[in-house]
């Protein structure tokens, strides 16, 4: 069992950039691979990014690629999203969520975290 439990989203504007968090409680944090989503609103969920358990591996949506940049901690058990040069298309609420297998698709991600709202203001 994982619990996880984002932090760092907010209001910003264009250009601007954020670091989101993701906090994982239980031992097997390093097992898993960790991925990021997002959704706006009247859209479905998306995928962002992922980290491998080792975090030897990334990959990274078309849309965010060169501007996001995820990494993880497993001594700190924490799962890190750097937003940089955010435009207004990527707000919405973003997920970390856990899986064990290293897959895009969110319904093979077993846990996942209540969301931080990121807003991009133009």
């Amino acid at each position: 069992q994982v619990q996880l439990v984002e932090s760092g989203g907010g209001l910003v504007q264009a250009g601007d950039s954020l670091r989101l968090s993701c906090a994982a409680s239980g031992r097997t944090f390093s097992s898993y691979v960790m991925g990021w989503f997002r959704q706006a609103p009247g859209k479905e969920r998306e995928f962002v990014g992922l980290i491998s358990a080792s975090g030897g591996s990334r990959t990274y949506a078309d849309s965010v690629k060169g501007r996001f940049t995820i990494s993880r901690d497993n001594a700190k058990t924490t799962v890190y999203l750097q937003m940089n040069s955010l435009k207004p298309e990527d707000t919405g609420v973003y997920y970390c969520a856990a899986s064990s297998r290293l897959v895009l698709r969110p319904d093979f991600y077993d846990y996942w975290g209540q969301g931080t709202q990121v807003t991009v203001s133009s």
